[in-house]
């Protein structure tokens, strides 16, 4: 009888371990993100490998946007700031979904105006759109649409994406209201006082 409930005891803390895999804060996907590699907006290679090990947070972009880029980028920016004072190690990803025009220097451009550090900012492009697109769509389940006849205006997704440092997305975010800062940087410190971040 004593056997079975040690048995018994040790399969429950088993199945609790496999159960702790639970994130302290909401989550409300769980994509895992293909492997990429890109180039950066110092013309340099960049992909998941670079981000092995880290929590980072990816948008979907473009320099030539009139419309929902401007407060994405702009929350982008306050975001950076948050984390800093916070002390959070979180890397920010901005991919174009315009890549013919969104050269790496065009990108570096676009990210002094928003003085992006880019330690820990990285704007991507390297690929071709229906690249871009695959990759928004099967990993972020973000919809991706060329632009209409007569326009430069690429249909995005403007959710920001959290993603674990095994390259897993737990999180989706609107990328537009500001007060989405206040809640990515409330779930980042859950995050760090569970000792995940």
């Amino acid at each position: 009888m004593r056997k079975a409930f040690i048995t018994l005891s040790s399969m429950c803390i088993l199945f609790l371990a496999a159960c702790s895999d639970s994130l302290p804060i909401e989550t409300n996907m769980k994509e895992s993100v293909a492997s990429f590699t890109y180039t950066s907006q110092h013309d340099e290679s960049f992909g998941l490998a670079d981000l092995e090990g880290k929590w980072w947070i990816a948008d979907f972009i473009f320099t030539n946007c009139e419309t929902v880029c401007l407060p994405m980028t702009s929350n982008m920016a306050q975001l950076q700031t948050n984390l800093a004072e916070q002390n959070l190690d979180v890397h920010l990803v901005s991919f174009s979904v315009d890549p013919d025009y969104d050269t790496p220097e065009v990108l570096k451009e676009y990210g002094d105006e928003y003085d992006a550090n880019y330690d820990n900012w990285t704007f991507v492009t390297g690929y071709s759109f229906q690249e871009i697109k695959e990759l928004s769509v099967k990993s972020f389940r973000a919809p991706l649409k060329e632009p209409e006849h007569g326009s430069d205006q690429v249909l995005h997704d403007t959710r920001f994406f959290l993603v674990n440092p095994e390259g897993k997305i737990v999180k989706g975010y609107d990328g537009v209201p500001a007060n989405t800062i206040d809640d990515i940087v409330a779930d980042l410190l859950a995050l760090q006082d569970d000792g995940l971040l």
